[in-house]
């Protein structure tokens, strides 16, 4: 049975989210806002965690920051609005996927299934244990790193996903629904634009390690693709 960490300052919210959740066979624990969710998380294993954005003292944002620094767990962000930079926000910071108030029952239960499946894919993609290279930029896929140099680059699990499939596939062509599809599977929920924020991630961070490269050309109207094998 999964276990499902509820966070949100809205008593009837917590309790909407536990009678659905229980129907469909899930463990639930409520916290009723972001410091108290911190806490339980050292305490306790999760198997997902829910969590509102708008709450007082500490947001959303703010615990999906913290958490992530930790931890991959599943993370479903509530919002009652439905505002692209608020996706953005939640997605650059680690989030998983977003639901929008009001929501009904069966889209809930759809989500928190989609994303509990991902999380427990081992990565069928990978169809290679050998290390890619491009210029000062090492990919190991046996140890899911990448390294510009000497330096780590930190990133999140679907960040690596993503660069290593690319990577994995120099100079062809790739669609944002190939990438949806082979990164986050067939049921996820998501917005396409997720591929885009994540590509702008793994740029960001590979940047910020000293990567003076792009990796990961942009094909307008189509895709990415990767620039080639330049090991050096």
């Amino acid at each position: 049975m999964a276990h499902v960490l509820v966070v949100d300052d809205e008593k009837n919210m917590r309790n909407l989210l536990r009678i659905y959740l229980s129907k469909e066979g899930f463990e639930v624990t409520e916290a009723e806002d972001g410091y108290q969710a911190l806490e339980l998380l050292k305490l306790h294993a999760y198997d997902l965690i829910i969590l509102d954005i708008m709450m007082p003292g500490i947001d959303g944002w703010e615990v999906c920051r913290q958490i992530r620094e930790n931890s991959q767990i599943p993370i479903l962000m509530l919002t009652a609005r439905s505002e692209t930079k608020d996706k953005v926000q939640g997605l650059k910071l680690g989030a998983d996927d977003y639901l929008v108030k009001p929501f009904e029952h069966e889209e809930l239960a759809a989500r928190v299934n989609a994303l509990l499946r991902r999380a427990n894919l081992s990565g069928p993609f990978i169809e290679s244990t050998a290390v890619i290279r491009y210029f000062e930029m090492s990919i190991n896929p046996e140890r899911r790193e990448v390294t510009i140099g000497e330096q780590m680059v930190d990133l999140a699990p679907k960040e690596y996903d993503l660069l290593f499939y690319i990577a994995s596939h120099p100079r062809k062509v790739l669609t944002r629904e190939l990438l949806l599809d082979q990164i986050w599977s067939r049921d996820y929920l998501g917005d396409i634009r997720t591929v885009d924020t994540h590509v702008k991630n793994v740029r960001e961070k590979l940047r910020n390690a000293g990567f003076t490269h792009n990796p990961i050309q942009t094909v307008w109207g189509v895709g990415y693709k990767f620039q080639g094998n330049e090991a050096k």
